[in-house]
């Protein structure tokens, strides 16, 4: 069997499908891979057919970028959605000739059904978090360029939800249909989600609501084993005292030294030492901190179980990985599926969202005491002891045996 993987979005959108190749491989199938072409190095070097889509993501997230600028006018917005759906379509087609299957992982994946379609091959839509699919139990993930109205039950909003994704995408995704040789569709979620949506999300983090006007199929969510060692010099700082508070932000965008030393104090009002990612925001430290170490990407899977919380932005990815820890969370969402893992992290005693994305000393410090505490602490533990690891595998059984 031959698959097309397609996916936009930075690491975390990335990684799960790039998991999801891996597995196809080992079991004796084959795997494209469509993704920004920030990635290609490191697909690439996992041995995965590599097929850049779009244009680099990474510079889109800083402050200041072009992607920003032509956002913040409706003329500029119909040019980077006509020039997204058009991207996807001259991409996908070719790339899904002599595959068997396509499959579209998680947002805007606008062209990946009509290239399945137009090819008579099967699709498949794929999501990491519950509210990314429509269901009366829950509201959409908010977007920050469109309000959602209070006082309204969640049907409203889904279709709503409806409404501006057919006023933003389907004038785009029609023409390229046309293009093609397919007739209109009229409704631009109801088009994207495939028959039977999949849902690689941990049950006991993100279980799908019942009843349910959706067949979904829960597989658990995607992770790609990682068994590299930690860099020597995070290993010896681990080594060296307590365990400490991870901080990181992931993609969001957050930057600077000011955000670093804020994490920092934060951890010091409390007697902890930090470890603080980098990640896309390029944050360091000032020079001389004997209590804190700077680090670039890592292998979380092997940190995470020796940190006493995690501060982070609430990505998919990075719940899932601490919650499998059995670590503490703080989470600061930023957007999207953000604010549904930060709920939940609440519910479930595991962590605590931090209300408001900028956070202060006195903000983090007191997020941060609410669960370095012993019941936090047990509570994540059991709850990571319910948690599965092998959704990769269940997914991958799914495209091949249907």
């Amino acid at each position: 069997m031959r698959v097309l993987l397609s996916t936009i979005g930075s690491r975390g959108d990335v990684q799960p499908v790039a998991a999801l190749a891996l597995r196809l491989r080992e079991i004796g199938h084959e795997a494209r891979l469509c993704a920004p072409p920030d990635f290609r190095e490191w697909i690439e070097g996992l041995g995965i057919d590599f097929v850049p889509l779009g244009p680099e993501v990474r510079p889109a997230t800083k402050p200041d970028s072009e992607v920003r600028r032509l956002g913040a006018t409706p003329e500029g917005r119909k040019q980077l959605m006509e020039g997204t759906v058009a991207t996807q379509f001259e991409t996908l087609l070719p790339a899904a000739d002599g595959c068997d299957v396509v499959l579209g992982w998680s947002a805007l994946q606008l062209a990946a059904p009509s290239v399945a379609e137009k090819l008579g091959i099967r699709h498949v839509y794929a999501v990491f978090c519950p509210n990314q699919l429509p269901s009366g139990q829950h509201a959409p993930a908010p977007v920050p360029a469109w309000e959602q109205p209070t006082g309204v039950d969640n049907r409203t909003l889904w279709e709503l939800e409806s409404q501006r994704w057919n006023e933003q995408w389907r004038p785009a995704v029609n023409s390229n249909r046309e293009k093609i040789g397919l007739p209109p569709v009229e409704d631009v979620l109801s088009h994207m989600n495939s028959p039977r949506p999949w849902l690689a999300a941990d049950p006991a983090i993100g279980p799908w609501p019942e009843p349910s006007d959706l067949d979904v199929v829960q597989t658990g969510a995607w992770l790609m084993k990682d068994t590299r060692p930690l860099p020597d010099e995070l290993a010896r700082f681990l080594d060296a005292g307590e365990p400490p508070v991870f901080f990181g932000f992931g993609s969001t965008g957050t930057a600077g030294l000011e955000v670093a030393q804020t994490m920092l104090e934060s951890a010091r009002a409390l007697g902890r030492r930090a470890v603080i990612s980098s990640g896309w925001s390029d944050l360091e430290l000032a020079a001389g901190a004997e209590d804190a170490i700077v680090i670039g990407e890592a292998n979380f899977q092997g940190l995470f179980p020796r940190v006493a919380a995690a501060v982070h932005h609430g990505g998919s990815g990075t719940t899932t990985v601490t919650s499998i820890s059995g670590t503490p969370h703080v989470i600061v969402p930023h957007r999207y599926d953000q604010f549904y893992w930060a709920q939940r992290v609440e519910e479930l005693g595991i962590g605590a969202e931090h209300r408001g994305t900028e956070p202060t000393v006195a903000s983090l410090t007191a997020a941060l005491d609410r669960v370095l505490r012993p019941e936090v602490a047990a509570n994540a533990k059991a709850v990571a002891a319910t948690m599965a690891s092998d959704g990769v595998e269940i997914a991958a059984d799914l495209l091949v045996n249907g």
